[in-house]
């Protein structure tokens, strides 16, 4: 029989079949070792076949990885093949995403475990009077019945071998599944639909179109539709997705998975550690599992049989991949749900406009929950005008209206949440006297100052650096802490309010796997009065207890250099003044800015997300900003600034000569230096282009595939959710 396999190695030089021998326990979708330029590497079969144009003699055998089941099924190998082809990436890259990192570099594998049992009834069992120990072991068999080996030997030394060499005991190997969340305690909800959450069952049950976009306000019962879509799957025997922006959200969504379906959900997000991610893989890949719940790289989970796909929160950001093959998670999953004849259901209370655009043109069904389920208001948004603050000589971060309404929650008895966009202390350290900024010395951005850890860290390559006493530039003393992050505010409010427990949720507090779900449970029981965090308490999360939010800087999104910062701005104010509310007691939200007036801030304040999008859409509309055209990036990036530059002249004189051909498909077509010039040692450089006809899109791949090389990594990416 002959093998074609990919070998995996992410090169475009070897991105093609390669014919070998092989055995009839090859199958397609096997992980395969294959000698290849005088090393053995690993490898994927793609298909088997009965001869090769290649003379059998010259060709090579390759050997079985130690899989139990092929790594990868036949939709997964279908699938890559499809993303290789629309985003112009070697197949060694797509077919990655697939399986756990350590699983393809062979560091991690099943776990394992020997047990032995009695072969015989302990009356048949002749033992020499001297024999203690497996006497011992004989009798303690006999009582608890299959033991872990290990554990007898411990007890009973060398007794497990005696006993195995007399034919008294079978030894057996056994998978352990590591449990990445064993002992969580389960969320139990109710499972009572509202007539408005039936409705939306139902909608999306019966209507023919595979999108289907639940557009519902915060509170308004948008999981209780989730799990009872997948619980109608399983009931047919068909499997699930679901997929979370934030990894915080995991643990508590799992919580409520399997309180209602046990150990058919299984979770897949970087926070776990390698054997836990390998184990709830292969509880997926085996069919043992039949829900698989995790951030964007879920969306490639080993499933079969889809009978369902739920992207939660479908606006955020972080479901736009940002390494290659730079996807969108909705692409992949339409890939999926169209290859599957499942549905597609997308969740938010604010929809991305150019999903809203389609939803509301016919493409995607549209069902929308207007009432939180409690049938409670949603909370009052009040503005406070941080101008007035500072001309009352307030230049704390917080406003004489956050306090007071701090006050009175406290005093209640109630929780508070405040949301800050920015982790550290401050946002930067400035020199007075000669201007200096600290900057990291690989990437063009200024440093954040961490006051826990008195040192300075960049956020972009998480560099750190001692603490400055003096200005490296001029020697100067005189120091200053300019914008403030969530670390301050703890130290803030600790002055303010000494009697208040107060916990911390950013990037800094939640490393470990577990590291959220400490947080968000501790909160959640009331161990602390005040949450301060970043945008990943923003949304999902349901404390009945909260009745006040503080957003501090609603601006700070506002005025990013980004066509959709009015849109990202009016999303998570919404998202956050979300958690307010959500039981008895009545919520309020205050939002702090410099700029009241501002139209997104009011639209936000009245929860219009239709006024909202009617003047977002209409302004996209006369600028040709998406979804009335595609914004493309080109990004070169290497270590060599000389290199780079010559890479972008080859990428821009290319595409320079498409958009010559095809002037009509282009509005905006230009090079230059990304934003921030460098990152991690590495020099940046971007051709910017804004299409109106997609078609010119395959052209623009395929040209930036031929600029690529060892010294230089040349990436498209479209609509971009970061242009920085």
């Amino acid at each position: 029989m002959i093998a074609e396999v990919i070998v995996d190695i992410a090169a475009s030089e070897t991105d093609r079949i390669y014919d070998y021998l092989c055995d009839q326990t090859i199958v397609e979708g096997s992980r395969v070792r294959a000698p290849f330029g005088g090393k053995i590497v690993a490898g994927f079969v793609m298909k088997i076949k009965e001869s090769s144009d290649v003379p059998q003699e010259k060709l090579k055998k390759v050997f079985p990885a130690p899989d139990e089941l092929p790594a990868l099924n036949k939709e997964c190998l279908a699938l890559a093949e499809k993303l290789t082809a629309r985003y112009r990436v070697p197949k060694a890259l797509a077919l990655r995403l697939f399986l756990p990192t350590e699983m393809r570099t062979g560091k991690v594998r099943e776990l394992t475990k020997n047990y032995a049992e009695l072969t015989l009834p302990i009356g048949e069992i002749k033992l020499s009077a001297n024999a203690k120990n497996l006497r011992g072991a004989v009798e303690y068999l006999a009582r608890n019945g299959k033991t872990e080996c290990a554990r007898l030997n411990e007890a009973f030394a060398g007794s497990v071998a005696g006993l195995e060499k007399k034919g008294y005991i079978r030894v057996t190997k056994e998978q352990i599944l590591r449990d990445p969340y064993k002992g969580m305690e389960t969320e139990s909800i109710s499972r009572t639909l509202t007539p408005d959450q039936k409705h939306a069952v139902q909608t999306i049950k019966e209507d023919p179109r595979t999108v289907q976009l639940l557009h519902g306000v915060t509170g308004s019962g948008k999981t209780e539709i989730y799990l009872t879509l997948i619980a109608e799957c399983l009931k047919q025997g068909k499997s699930s997705i679901f997929l979370v922006p934030e990894i915080s959200l995991t643990p508590q969504m799992l919580s409520q998975l399997r309180s209602r379906f046990g150990k058919n959900a299984a979770i897949l997000h970087s926070g776990l550690s390698a054997g836990e991610r390998f184990d709830e893989w292969w509880r997926l890949r085996t069919g043992e599992a039949k829900i698989a719940i995790g951030a964007r790289s879920a969306i490639f989970a080993p499933i079969e049989n889809l009978g369902v796909i739920i992207i939660d929160e479908e606006h955020d950001s972080s479901y736009a991949s940002e390494t290659a093959p730079r996807y969108t998670t909705f692409d992949v999953a339409l890939l999926r749900a169209k290859k599957n004849g499942c549905k597609l259901v997308l969740g938010s209370a604010t929809p991305a406009t150019e999903t809203y655009k389609r939803a509301k043109d016919g493409e995607f069904s549209l069902i929308r929950l207007r009432k939180r389920i409690n049938q409670k208001p949603l909370p009052e948004i009040v503005i406070a005008d941080m101008r007035r603050e500072v001309r009352r000589g307030n230049n704390s971060a917080f406003s004489g209206a956050l306090k007071e309404e701090m006050e009175k929650c406290l005093s209640a008895g109630q929780q508070a949440i405040l949301f800050l966009n920015r982790r550290g202390y401050s946002q930067t350290v400035i020199c007075k006297e000669c201007g200096y900024v600290a900057k990291c010395e690989a990437c063009d951005v200024s440093l954040t100052y961490h006051r826990d850890e008195d040192c300075l860290k960049c956020h972009y390559c998480g560099a750190k650096y001692g603490m400055l006493s003096a200005c490296p530039d001029c020697g100067g003393k005189k120091l200053s802490y300019a914008g403030t992050g969530t670390q301050r505010i703890v130290a803030d409010l600790q002055k303010l309010y000494p009697k208040a427990r107060i916990l911390r949720m950013d990037n800094d507090t939640t490393s470990g796997k577990e590291g959220h779900y400490k947080i968000l449970k501790a909160f959640a029981e009331k161990k602390a009065d005040i949450l301060v965090g970043t945008q990943m308490i923003a949304k999902g999360h349901d404390f009945p207890a909260v009745t006040l939010v503080g957003i501090l800087d609603a601006d700070m999104s506002l005025h990013f250099s980004d066509y959709r910062s009015r849109e990202r701005t009016f999303q998570l104010i919404t998202q956050v003044a979300g958690r307010s509310g959500r039981a008895e007691e009545k919520g309020k939200v205050v939002l702090q800015t410099f700029d009241p007036e501002n139209e997104v801030l009011r639209y936000a304040t009245r929860y219009d997300y239709e006024g909202f999008y009617e003047n977002e859409i209409s302004l996209r509309a006369a600028m040709a900003f998406p979804p009335f055209s595609k914004i493309v990036r080109v990004l070169v990036t290497g270590e060599d600034d000389k290199k780079t530059i010559d890479a972008l002249k080859d990428v821009y004189f290319a595409l320079e000569t498409l958009y010559t051909q095809n002037p009509e498909a282009f509005l905006f077509f230009n090079k230059m230096r990304a934003p921030i010039k460098r990152i991690q040692n590495k020099y940046r450089y971007q051709v910017l282009m804004r299409l109106s006809d997609t078609s010119v899109l395959p052209a623009i791949y395929e040209a930036c595939a031929g600029a690529r090389n060892r010294d230089v990594l040349v990436s498209v990416e479209e609509n971009p959710a970061n242009l920085s």
